[in-house]
This record gives structure tokens, sequence and C-alpha cells, in this order.
């Protein structure tokens, strides 16, 4: 299961915490980036450039295929791209948690560890240029008020049906 959705859609959480009721493994995407360049993402756009880190996020999403039992939290971007997003969708099911623009600026830590959230005029572009990719999800929660246990329980009833 793959989790897609803006930044600060709370992806890694509900990953962590799905994956536990499961006693599956989560998986976080940036997290593994950060771990193979030995970089934050922030310090990856800022040495390497965007162009760089999709390649290295398109190489860590692919390593994850083979591994069932995984839920699987993507970075911002990854469900964008649309190699990324036709692998996922045909390797499993893929969940957009749907947060509203004012509840993930709310979320954004203001550390510049999200270098695309740094202008508050391209975050909001990005946002609402990337909710067409999102809506190609197999799935949609509304993560915008919903608790993270409550987004759990749908997800375990939706895959129990």
């Amino acid at each position: 299961m793959y989790l897609v959705g803006f930044m600060a859609a709370g992806k890694t959480t509900v990953a962590r915490a799905l994956a536990k009721r499961l006693d599956w493994q989560a998986t976080d995407i940036d997290e593994l980036i950060e771990q193979r360049e030995h970089l934050s993402v922030a310090d990856i756009f800022a040495r390497h450039g965007e162009a760089y880190f999709r390649a290295v996020e398109r190489a860590v999403l692919l390593e994850q295929m083979p591994a069932r039992h995984r839920v699987v939290a993507t970075g911002g971007g990854t469900f964008v791209d649309p190699q990324n997003r036709a692998a996922i969708n045909s390797d499993g099911v893929s969940v957009w948690l749907d947060v509203p623009l004012e509840r993930a600026i709310a979320r954004m830590p203001a550390d510049g560890r999200r270098p695309l959230a740094a202008d508050r005029a391209e975050f909001e572009r990005l946002f609402h240029a990337r909710r067409d990719a999102y809506q190609l999800a197999h799935v949609r929660l509304d993560a915008g008020r919903a608790s993270v246990d409550a987004l759990v329980e749908q997800l375990l009833d939706w895959l129990e049906h």
C-alpha cells in the first residue's frame, strides 16, 4: 500500500500507525533517500537540484516494490511523476491523503526542511498543480479533519472489503 498526497498530509504518521495495526513494515521514501545520500532532503535540493532528487526518489521507490506487507509513505512529489504513479498503481493500492491547503500550510515546519515550501505563492501553486495527479490514486481519504486513528480505521475497513 502506498500513501500519496501533498507535503504535511500525514503520510508518514498514517503509514506507521497502519503498519503497526497490520503488523506490516512502514517505509518512508524521503527517509530512505536521506539515509542513502547522507543528506537531508533540503540539502539534496540545495546541492544537487530537484532533478537529481527525483532520480534518487524513483530508484528508492522501485527498490520497495518487491516487498509485500509494507505501507509506503511517498514524498509529496513522488506520485506526480507519471512513471512513479504507473509503477505504484500497478504494484499495489495508492491512497491519497487529501488535506486542504490551509491545513498543509499550518502543518509545515518553518525550519527549512521542506525546500519546496519556502515560497508561499509557489507552495500554493504546487498544491493546486499536484491535485490532478493525486486524484488518480485508487482511494481518496479526507485527511483534513480526521484523526490518524480514524484514517487507519477507514483503511482497515477498505482493506477488509
